[in-house]
C-alpha cells in the first residue's frame, strides 16, 4: 500500500497589474474571486511547473480575459489565464 504525500505549492503574487479595466470594477472582490478560484484550480489540478522547482518572475502569453465588469467573473478568469501559466502553457521567465 502507498502512502499519500502531501505536497505544499506556494503561489506568491506581488502585484497583479490591470490596464483598460473601467474603475467601477471593485478590486477587493476581483481579488477574492481570483484566489478562490486558483486554490480550487490547484487542489483539483496541481500545478504542473511546482515539479520543476523554479520559480517564475512573469508570465506571459496568457489567455485574454473578458471585457466584463463582474468581479466574480474577472477574479476567477484571471486566476484560470494564471493556471494556465503554472501549468506551463503559457510562456515563463
Amino acid at each position: 500500500m502507498g502512502v499519500e504525500q502531501s505536497r505544499t505549492v506556494r503561489v506568491e503574487i506581488g502585484e497583479l497589474v490591470f490596464d483598460g479595466f473601467d474603475h467601477r470594477v471593485d478590486p477587493d472582490l476581483v481579488s477574492a474571486a481570483f484566489e478562490r478560484e486558483l486554490d480550487r484550480l490547484i487542489r483539483a489540478r496541481g500545478v504542473p511547473l511546482a515539479d520543476a522547482d523554479r520559480r517564475l518572475d512573469t508570465l506571459t502569453g496568457l489567455p485574454p480575459l473578458p471585457a466584463t465588469t463582474s468581479p466574480g467573473r474577472l477574479g476567477r478568469a484571471l486566476a484560470r489565464a494564471v493556471h494556465v501559466g503554472l501549468s506551463g502553457q503559457g510562456r515563463a521567465s
